[in-house]
């Protein structure tokens, strides 16, 4: 017998809490599909729309609620992906993966509102090796079922039969989808050094840019760096890539004389070591970054207000 606090329902439909519990999973997978924050939570949105949308009876035919929204979800952004190389061939400038601050550190509270997230972090991503930026920016070059295929069996743990039925191919062929993909993530799968030696870089760097150390810059950058910025027609941003470590430098230190007051602070960019400029007391870039053979190969600076939602607001030093 039921009493007030425990309303009937039955037993064969799934639990709420069996449901509202994958929401985490759904978040870290739409992510590492789609490079966007808002994004995924958009598909993940739009998944839960279509479980409750449908009545108790088909919900109870579900044998794995976890996998049928998974199921979806995935479908949901691969959709998106297809959707968003025709939008990225008309965005401004370069398109770098939104960057996602360490939890310990994340401000962006419900819609970038600069509030402190809520304390519960089913909505957070779990960073790993799989969402630094070098690895995100991998996935970007890959095709939809490729990244797709990829990001389910060698991040997630998904088996091929159950990617191929996502697909809509067969396992032989998402086994060669996730090869080709594999090949590709090698290079940002390996790193030179520990998380504890960039940040002894990634320090060194920042000094000298504050310090305007054209020489001390160029010494820590590798001769063939490439410098990505993010601007999306938002906010200023070189609308190519600026290569050579002399020019990164100059080009830094020129950016700084243009923006005095401007503080950099070092914080997690993507599980990795990065810098974080604020002026006025508001984020304007978020820089993250590759080493190789202990100097930086790559940099990715992310200036687009709209990307920087999970930074809004200020740190202590």
């Amino acid at each position: 017998m039921s009493t007030p606090s425990e309303p009937t329902r039955d037993r064969n439909v799934p639990s709420l809490s069996e449901v509202v519990g994958e929401r985490r999973q759904l978040v870290n997978l739409a992510y590492r599909l789609l490079g966007s924050l808002s994004e995924a939570e958009d598909a993940v949105q739009e998944t839960y729309a279509r479980w409750y949308a449908m009545p108790p009876a088909r919900q109870e035919a579900v044998e794995s609620p976890g996998g049928w929204l998974t199921t979806v979800a995935t479908r949901i952004c691969l959709d998106l992906l297809g959707s968003a190389r025709v939008r990225r061939e008309r965005y401004v400038g370069a398109w770098i993966p939104e960057p996602l601050p360490d939890r310990t550190e994340w401000t962006g509270g419900p819609a970038g509102t600069g509030t402190p997230a809520p304390a519960d972090p089913a909505d957070r991503v779990t960073l790993d090796e799989s969402v630094t930026m070098a690895f995100l920016v991998v996935l970007e070059s890959m095709t939809p079922a490729e990244r797709v295929a990829f990001v389910l069996h060698d991040v997630f743990g998904y088996p091929f039969a159950e990617v191929a039925d996502i697909l809509g191919r067969s396992a032989a062929a998402c086994r060669q989808l996730a090869s080709s993909a594999r090949r590709r993530t090698r290079a940002a799968r390996a790193s030179a050094l520990p998380a504890v030696g960039q940040a002894t870089v990634v320090r060194e760097f920042r000094q000298a840019w504050e310090a305007g150390d054209i020489a001390a810059l160029v010494a820590l950058l590798d001769p063939a760096a490439t410098m990505v910025a993010d601007g999306g027609g938002l906010a200023g941003a070189a609308l190519r890539p600026v290569e050579g470590g002399e020019r990164i430098a100059a080009y830094l230190v020129h950016f700084a004389d243009r923006a005095p007051g401007l503080t950099l602070l070092e914080r997690t960019v993507n599980g990795r070591p990065g810098l974080v400029a604020q002026h006025g007391g508001h984020t304007v870039t978020v820089a993250a970054f590759d080493l190789s053979g202990g100097r930086i190969t790559r940099i990715w600076a992310i200036r687009n207000p709209e990307k920087l939602r999970p930074w809004t607001g200020s740190h202590p030093a």
